[in-house]
């Protein structure tokens, strides 16, 4: 007979998922990982060949020490399973002196004790001159940054689980579950499972999971897009760093060429902020170029060639962009991730840790106060 009982039930195994089954066999928790998809699908948010690594945060200082466990844990991960997953690369900021990138980098490097580099427009235009920026744009260069094989990260966490004895089930949508006093149980069209413990990552369908408790979660529809570039060698990773470019028409993200696709870059949000998953439209239509082409013929002309391949992701989005991080406000034995808001896949590795001691002891030694559920209201 099949097992139907476990220590802890993880649903939705994408980053966080995935991470957080890891981590709970690996203190010898038997686990049972449910994936709506198939694994490592491209229907979700942990995709895209590649995601951006960095210390110096931007976003909020309080980011940089699960950062820096992040790195850490990437690592390990890549020691145990022998997977190259990390690649070192340099993050450039660029935009006004007291925008939120340029500002908020020096802000985490001043807190944290990081190595950052400032650029005056002479001299990101003497160190980058793929960049086109004139005098009020100033850069901030962080060496020690790099970006993650997404994919590759998803199947070592999950493989590595699996060695630790994990169940992992893909193509097993959760139809419901409830929580108890004395444990948990998950309904899909394949069965039920039982379970002293519940967490829940399932990305853009949280919402949904959640029922009240997430009706402040949104999902943003965003594009992926690579080009070709009129240099190859220019756009080589030691050559063109990582970017993140705060302009008139919102953000922008790019990393070098690091095969035939060539450049990939991105509009960071700017799109409109859905209620479900399902309003998502997967196709990419030429609408969604237009303003990355934009972005790149005035400030990296030498990367707006021909448009070689595309891909649609969702955010799923709080209120204001932070991580969603905790125990379920109604039911202490179920340990939620959530609300990930375009930043959150690098985070994973520790996120695994997070959930894991929540899941087993209700509590972490991380810092994740400004992640909780309260903050979202009743």
């Amino acid at each position: 007979m099949a097992q139907t009982t476990f220590d802890v039930i993880v649903v939705g195994a994408g980053g966080m998922g995935s991470a957080a089954a890891f981590e709970l066999a690996r203190r010898g928790r038997s686990v049972l990982a449910l994936e709506q998809f198939p694994l490592v699908h491209d229907r979700g948010s942990s995709h895209g060949h590649t995601r951006i690594i960095r210390r110096a945060y931007y976003e909020h200082p309080a980011y940089v020490p699960l950062v820096r466990r992040a790195f850490e844990r990437w690592h390990d991960l890549e020691q145990r399973t022998g997977r190259h997953l990390l690649t070192a690369c340099p993050c450039l900021g660029i935009g006004p002196p007291a925008g939120e990138v340029v500002a908020g980098v020096l802000a985490a490097a001043r807190e944290h004790g990081l190595a950052v580099d400032r650029l005056l427009p002479a001299d990101l235009r003497l160190q980058f001159p793929q960049f086109r920026f004139d005098e009020g744009y100033v850069g901030v260069l962080e060496r020690d940054a790099g970006f993650l094989y997404v994919e590759e990260c998803v199947l070592a966490h999950l493989d590595a689980a699996r060695a630790l004895g994990a169940l992992v089930q893909p193509e097993e949508p959760v139809t419901g579950w409830e929580a108890r006093g004395d444990g948990v149980t998950v309904t899909t069209p394949k069965g039920t499972y039982n379970a002293g413990r519940l967490v829940l990552t399932a990305g853009p369908w949280a919402g949904r999971l959640l029922g009240d408790r997430g009706r402040r979660l949104r999902v943003m529809r965003q594009t992926i897009l690579w080009f070709g570039t009129t240099d190859e060698a220019a756009f080589r990773r030691d050559r063109f760093p990582i970017f993140l470019a705060e302009v008139s028409g919102g953000p922008f993200y790019g990393l070098p060429a690091i095969d035939c696709r060539g450049v990939k870059v991105a509009r960071h949000y700017g799109a409109p902020e859905l209620v479900s998953p399902d309003e998502v439209e997967r196709a990419v239509r030429p609408a969604d170029e237009r303003p990355v082409r934009d972005f790149l013929t005035a400030h990296v002309p030498a990367a707006a060639g021909a448009l070689r391949y595309a891909q649609t992701c969702m955010y799923t989005m709080t209120p204001d962009r932070h991580f969603l991080i905790d125990l379920h406000p109604d039911h202490p034995n179920v340990a939620v991730a959530g609300g990930f808001s375009g930043h959150g896949f690098k985070f994973s590795s520790v996120v695994g840790e997070v959930l894991a001691d929540l899941a087993e002891t209700g509590r972490t030694n991380w810092p994740i106060d400004m992640f909780r559920f309260a903050r979202l209201g009743a």
